[in-house]
């Protein structure tokens, strides 16, 4: 197998140049802000600090969800942080989450703000504050948070894993994606043999698990991740996967979630800020005035 470079590390690693790919610009070995930079409060219990990654999407599907389900209380305000220039260092969204990653909320509807870091976490921390998409008990509960934390275990593999070296690394390295690529596939058909039994992932009901999951593995088999990546995987194949994504894009909330702080694709599908329902009708990138 031909090697792009032969590398021999060196007895102790130090950051002696850029890394290089596509987020070099923000890879650095420490933690900690960078600048001083305090994070906007709108009108709403929640806010909302977050980019439309599939990690971002879980939890804007996750709030439009229960807004459906009439949960007056899950109005929130979604505040656009680009990642690619640095705006979760800033002190403000370190102090909500100190490992710098999207998406971070502060929920803001009692005496004191509670703050809640990483997406499983935060679709957990909502699905018990409300009441909804989580089942109380027994053999369903733990279905769903076993399906649930496969998704955060298993999709570093897909998005660090696959998706750097198969889109992103500044060099296409034959063992790194053959070894990720056969990974993700596998993952695949872990989740197509669930879904052959099953109508949703943790069962009969719709709930965290598929929020969580859809992103990631529904958008990968949709052929939104990784430019030609769903010609590469034969994502056609794993036919429960295809039937469980059009199921959840037939879901109005689902379709709504998916806007929120995206910056990427049609204009008419990118809201960059939600404050408002209404949002979603007057402020989609291609109805706000050019910038400048």
């Amino acid at each position: 197998m031909a090697e792009s470079s032969e590398y021999v590390p060196p007895k102790v690693w130090s950051a002696s140049k850029p890394s290089g790919g596509a987020f070099a610009n923000i890879n650095r070995p420490v933690a900690g802000a960078t600048h001083e930079k305090a994070l906007p409060v709108g009108r709403h219990p929640l806010q909302l600090y977050s980019l439309g990654t599939p990690n971002g999407v879980k939890v804007t599907v996750m709030l439009e969800e229960l807004l459906a389900l009439g949960h007056r209380g899950a109005e929130y305000d979604a505040w656009l942080i680009r990642i690619n220039e640095g705006d979760q260092f800033g002190s403000g969204f370190v102090a909500v989450n100190p490992n710098s990653k999207i998406p971070a909320l502060v929920d803001r509807s009692g005496p004191e703000p509670i703050r809640v870091f990483e997406s499983a976490a935060i679709l957990v921390y909502l699905a018990e504050k409300f009441d909804a998409l989580l089942p109380r008990e027994g053999a369903a509960r733990a279905a769903c948070f076993s399906w649930l934390f496969w998704q955060m275990g298993s999709a570093p593999y897909l998005g660090g894993g696959f998706g750097h070296f198969y889109a992103y690394a500044p060099a296409k390295i034959e063992y790194a994606i053959d070894r990720f690529a056969m990974e993700v596939k596998r993952q695949l058909d872990v989740l197509d043999r669930r879904l052959a039994d099953h109508r949703y992932v943790a069962g009969d009901a719709y709930t965290i698990a598929d929020i969580a999951i859809f992103p990631w593995y529904g958008g990968l088999a949709k052929g939104w991740l990784y430019g030609t990546a769903a010609e590469f995987l034969s994502v056609q194949d794993y036919r429960n996967v295809q039937r469980w994504a059009d199921m959840l894009l037939e879901r109005p909330a689902v379709r709504r979630g998916r806007m929120v702080n995206r910056t990427s694709g049609e204009l008419s599908s990118q809201l960059h800020e939600r404050h408002d329902a209404s949002d979603f009708e007057t402020r989609t990138a291609d109805k706000l005035p050019p910038p400048g």
